[in-house]
């Protein structure tokens, strides 16, 4: 099939319950012709399936699902808010269940403890008992038929066939009691286990169901910080209308505390932005006119008016709930290993309840049918595929919550998994460890300029204004600050890899490295030359202006290591992690860098090929390799390395390229990042321990593995109780991920 026909859409999924259901609906989307893939992420309740729209329709799609008990929400716009309705409903339904059949559930428990002599203890029991079965209870015993039709099993075949097997023995022995009186045994009864089973169930789904929506917290914050209305400027006055209707080029207007509704540049006014919810950052932002604004960041105390340039899911907030939702729903690769085990799961467990029945009845003596009966009962309750379904997807949703919360843009699953195992981390010089803006640090005047500085400062600056070299930005940026004047210029000539020269009232000048001193035989004076030398040492560039005699003056520049940079690699080094520097620069300059840094592994003069090759041999030697970087010359190393990060601010290619995305450019966000990965992954092992260890102790318990020795026999409530912890238990862990402190 031709691979440009493959759509992917990733639709919302309602009914499932389990671990098991994700994978019966995977399987059964899968089984359809015309599907290439399908993957179910069982927290987010979302399957992502790849498909020939030519060959399969989605309407094709949800009638498979709807005939085995699940359901499709295939309009693509709405079905997020048709899921959320409809499991705001589920909610209420489950909610007002377990009112009405807790308290049934109660006098059955009473009677079934206390009472069980009283007249028609029994018979009152079962009427009890029916409601909450067949009346609270039915979606488990509808879910488990419409599985069974299709020879497939899952969580609500356990609770069916448990509870089921429990209620109709019970009935039983309440009808014909003199059936086990003939052969001298007692007629028990398990209403009460039945009953209580189904309510514990309920509530675990009830409390399972409250946590798991804490864990899509973050998305939900994030689409919470874009405001509704706008303030939109016309000819006629302001006029509030729906942020919807906001277009490309409309001017808006933004109040003190209020949210900025669409990315944009600002146009009048002036004020201090917060933007820590899209850049972790505390401190607000200074805007002012031709500053950039983004949707979702709060002003503060002045008002601006500021032109749209993105709207709708354009805007840098759109990008990220985009992205954070992609992320969400991926599966890490521990995943895949588990999901297997949870599609075989429901059928093992089926098994094992039958050989455990069958050993009663071999050698479990006189009350051997009841108590195998009991065991295999207990059996199908305890087992819980829900832990070992939510044990990954839920860590992995609320670790890249949070990631998202302290901009921390993770792509997959994936990425954190690599993070955890990072051992060296390869930093780009310029804009990574360095702000990427060179600026004047020292301009020094030949003693034969005295007297003129300001004067020939004028040239200087003239000249510099008609250059586009960046090092000339900085110059000209620096002689405005200190409001220096312009002249005249009547020529001005670019000398290519030299410098620039111009004509000033009939007089040559020059500014340039070291070369076009040379070229132009132009004089250097010693206290110059001497002060160029050491400034070099210091890894600063130096331009030198000059008149067609001799050198006035040397401008010394430098592109500066961010405050942070130095704290951020002395983080990841004490975390055992060898950092490396790479850059295209000189290897004087690079050394005073790494210097000031604090890193001894520089690699200098680098091209991009260079990078890709130095990542390439690290990993040779076993290292995993965090490659950091936020140009497009980086984006050959970043697509090399196990695990790429991209700063923010950097190329639209170095983001596409990356596997996370720093949204500010704070070297501390790497530690930050890479600690969160461990703490995610640390939260996976740990669900998955737990979820694996619950059943492997439960299970056999429940089968009675203990009363050969102490006459130890679980009961099927607490195992029902047991049950509906595991999985509350596992999600409330993901939970503790929201509290960690990621913070260096």
């Amino acid at each position: 099939m031709a691979a440009q026909s493959i759509t992917t859409i990733t639709f919302p999924v309602t009914g499932m319950t389990c671990a098991g259901c994700a994978s019966s609906v995977e399987s059964m989307l899968g089984a359809q012709n015309g599907v290439e893939q399908a993957a179910v992420n069982f927290a987010t309740q979302t399957v992502k399936v790849e498909f020939h729209p030519e060959i399969v329709a989605p309407e094709v799609l949800k009638r498979s699902l709807q005939s085995v008990g699940y359901d499709l929400l295939i309009d693509t716009a709405n079905g997020k808010e048709q899921q959320e309705q409809i499991r705001e409903t589920h909610y209420r339904a489950l909610k007002r269940n377990i009112l009405w059949a807790g308290a049934l559930t109660l006098p059955v428990v009473i009677i079934g403890m206390f009472y069980m002599d009283m007249p028609y203890a029994n018979y009152i029991m079962l009427l009890l008992t029916a409601p909450v079965l067949f009346v609270a209870g039915r979606n488990f015993f509808i879910g488990a038929w419409k599985q069974a039709k299709h020879g497939r099993a899952n969580m609500d075949t356990l609770v069916a066939m448990s509870t089921g097997i429990a209620f109709l023995f019970s009935v039983f022995n309440t009808v014909y009691p003199d059936f086990w009186h003939r052969q001298a045994l007692h007629p028990h009864v398990y209403y009460e286990a039945a009953s209580v089973v189904i309510v514990f169930i309920m509530l675990g789904k009830l409390l399972e169901e409250r946590a798991k929506s804490n864990t899509s917290s973050a998305i939900k914050k994030l689409i919470g910080l874009q405001p509704k209305t706008v303030l939109l400027i016309t000819p006629a006055g302001e006029k509030v209308m729906p942020v919807e209707e906001v277009r490309v080029g409309d001017l808006l207007l933004v109040r003190p505390g209020e949210k900025i509704p669409v990315d944009g540049t600002v146009q009048e006014g002036h004020s201090y932005v917060d933007e820590s919810m899209i850049s972790g950052e505390p401190v607000a932002v200074a805007k002012q006119s031709g500053d950039p604004v983004f949707a979702g960041t709060i002003n503060q105390k002045g008002s601006f008016q500021f032109r749209a340039e993105k709207v709708g899911s354009e805007t840098l907030l759109g990008q990220i709930i985009n992205l954070v939702q992609e992320a969400q729903g991926s599966k890490a690769p521990v995943q895949k290993l588990v999901d297997k085990i949870a599609g075989i799961f429901v059928p093992v467990v089926m098994l094992i309840a039958l050989i455990t029945l069958g050993a009663w009845l071999l050698f479990g003596g006189q009350q051997a049918l009841t108590q195998g009966l009991l065991a295999m009962v207990t059996v199908l309750v305890i087992a819980c595929p829900c832990a070992l379904g939510l044990a990954t997807p839920t860590a992995v949703m609320v670790g890249i919550g949070k990631g998202a919360e302290n901009g921390i843009l993770i792509k997959d699953a994936e990425a954190l998994e690599i993070g955890y195992q990072v051992n060296a981390v390869v930093l780009d010089k310029t804009g990574t460890i360095t702000e990427g803006k060179p600026v004047v640090t020292d301009l020094i005047w030949a003693n034969q300029a005295a007297g003129k500085e300001n004067p020939l400062a004028a040239i200087l600056l003239s000249l510099e204004q008609q250059s586009e070299h960046p090092l000339a930005t900085a110059v000209v940026a620096y002689l405005k600050e200190q409001n220096t004047g312009t002249v005249a210029s009547n020529y001005f000539h670019s000398l290519t890899g030299q410098g620039i020269e111009g004509m000033f009232d009939g007089q040559p000048f020059y500014a340039g490295n070291l070369k076009l001193v040379d070229s132009c035989k132009t004089n250097l004076p010693d206290e110059l030359r001497v002060a160029a030398e050491a400034l070099s040492g210091w890894g600063k560039t130096v331009i030198y202006f000059a008149s067609h005699l001799s050198v006035l003056a040397i401008v010394a520049l430098q592109d500066r290591v961010k405050i942070t940079s130095a704290q951020a690699i002395a983080e990841l080094q004490g975390s055992g992690i060898t950092v490396y520097m790479l850059t295209g620069d000189h290897a004087v300059t690079a050394a005073h860098i790494g210097k000031e840094a604090g890193i001894t592994e520089i690699i200098a003069g680098a091209l991009p090929a260079d990078k890709a090759e130095f990542v390439k041999t690290l990993q040779s030697q076993g290292k995993i390799v965090a490659m950091v970087g936020d140009g497009i010359n980086d984006s050959q190393a970043l697509a090399q390395a196990n695990l790429s990060i991209a700063m923010g601010h950097g190329s639209d290619i170095a983001m596409d390229v990356a596997k996370i995305t720093l949204v500010s450019s704070d070297l501390l966000q790497i530690p930050k990042a890479l600690k969160l990965s461990r703490l995610t992954v640390r939260t996976i092992r740990q669900n998955l321990f737990w979820a694996f260890i619950y059943n492997l102790i439960g299970i056999p318990l429940a089968a009675g593995i203990l009363y050969p020795f102490n006459g130890f026999l679980l009961n099927p409530m607490i195992a029902g109780a047991a049950m509906a912890l595991s999985s509350v238990s596992v999600v409330s862990n993901s939970l503790r991920l929201k509290y960690s402190k990621i913070n260096i």
